[in-house]
């Protein structure tokens, strides 16, 4: 389980890469055409938050402090490989350009794959002898009711997209199609899944691989707003909605770095006194 997670933080690195540093041109180098250029730096955004996620968790001592990872990337790359069988007449399989029909054939491969490994691999993790060590520190109040209200938002909106792509992609603030409302959803599912998962952990040391994936998704979505920020509809509330939820997210992610950084922050202040 460990080494997958490795290999798996690897791929998705590799699919951020793309997305983010080549948003504009996926018709060349991605496994199929995203249109507008802010869809596919939302997705390159979402593969890269999935990094630390991947990493943190193959770097747990114990089953118990890995295991909010697991089940949620299971889940998106099965929605994933059914996202792309079901669209499979827009992927870049027959592409006249080489590298656009390798990212596809690549994609396939990954998500025919990690699905099956995982599942078979998280069996057999399961069933290894031993139980959870005693639960460390428990989140406040507050946090909980804020991470199950963010889980189970996105859930909701995640399967809405999944169901009625263009319907429910009306209260996005940018314009969908179908596969990029689905692929949207797929994420949206597996961190709110995560997310709901990490409140029923009730352990901060059992969410560290969350927290990581939630401060880098925040920061870089932000970043994905403020390079296209012509593509967002900000006479609509779904803008607003939207710029709220990610603040949300990246406070609760750097909660626990908060009275490190206040402190060090008040200390360098007090030196230069």
């Amino acid at each position: 389980m460990r080494w997958l997670l490795y290999v798996a933080s690897v791929l998705v690195f590799l699919a951020g890469l793309q997305l983010t540093v080549f948003s504009e041109q996926t018709a060349t180098f991605f496994a199929w055409t995203i249109n507008p250029p802010i869809t596919a730096a939302f997705l390159g955004a979402a593969y890269w938050a999935a990094v630390p996620v991947e990493v943190i968790a193959a770097r747990q001592r114990t089953w118990a402090e890995a295991r909010v990872a697991v089940p949620a990337i299971w889940l998106f790359t099965t929605l994933t490989l059914v996202i792309t069988l079901v669209h499979v007449d827009k992927f870049h399989f027959s592409s006249p350009v080489l590298s656009a029909q390798g990212a596809a054939w690549f994609w396939l491969a990954i998500y025919a794959g990690v699905p099956v490994a995982m599942l078979l691999i998280g069996w057999h993790q399961i069933r290894v002898p031993g139980g959870d060590p005693p639960h460390g520190r428990a989140p406040p109040t507050w946090m909980r009711i804020v991470v199950i209200l963010q889980g189970g938002g996105m859930l909701a909106f995640g399967v809405g997209l999944l169901a009625a792509p263009l319907i429910v992609g009306l209260a996005w603030p940018w314009t969908l199609t179908p596969l990029t409302g689905r692929a949207i959803g797929a994420w949206f599912v597996g961190i709110g899944f995560a997310a709901v998962h990490a409140t029923r952990e009730n352990d901060f040391s059992r969410i560290r691989p969350l927290e990581g994936g939630y401060v880098v998704f925040a920061g870089l979505q932000l970043v994905a707003i403020a390079r296209y920020s012509t593509e967002v509809t900000w006479s609509s509330s779904a803008a607003w909605v939207y710029l709220a939820f990610l603040l949300s997210i990246l406070f609760v992610g750097l909660f626990r770095s908060l009275p490190h950084w206040v402190a060090e922050l008040g200390r360098r202040l007090r030196l230069l006194h």
